[in-house]
């Protein structure tokens, strides 16, 4: 990942934290794919997706999440769950970086 991706990871890392989720772990990776970011809120798994784009032209950091991305995101999360004791309630979140905008927080996005 470029520093660019980094930087975009960790603010939304610190942004999210500071609204009360907790880190499980960053940037899990298998074979089908990779999730950003896998945090709790309360006793809920949440898989996020980290999306800057520097401008919102031509549908910004949204639009850049399709469904064969979400697909990808899904058969990911589901690769990560079957590694877990029991199976814990889960969402899938994306936090979006368009240009100079503040982060913007979707829930249950899949």
């Amino acid at each position: 990942m470029n520093e660019r991706g980094q930087q975009a990871e960790a603010l939304a890392l610190s942004w999210l934290q500071q609204r009360g989720l907790v880190c499980v772990t960053r940037n899990y990776r298998c074979r089908m794919g990779e999730i950003d970011l896998i945090m709790h809120d309360g006793t809920t798994l949440v898989f996020v997706e980290v999306r800057q784009r520097r401008s919102a032209r031509f549908g910004g950091a949204a639009a850049s999440i399709t469904p064969a991305k979400q697909a990808r995101l899904v058969r990911t999360a589901e690769h990560y769950l079957h590694t877990l004791p029991s199976l814990p309630p889960c969402r899938f979140d994306a936090v979006l970086l368009d240009g100079q905008q503040p982060p913007e927080w979707l829930q249950n996005i899949i």
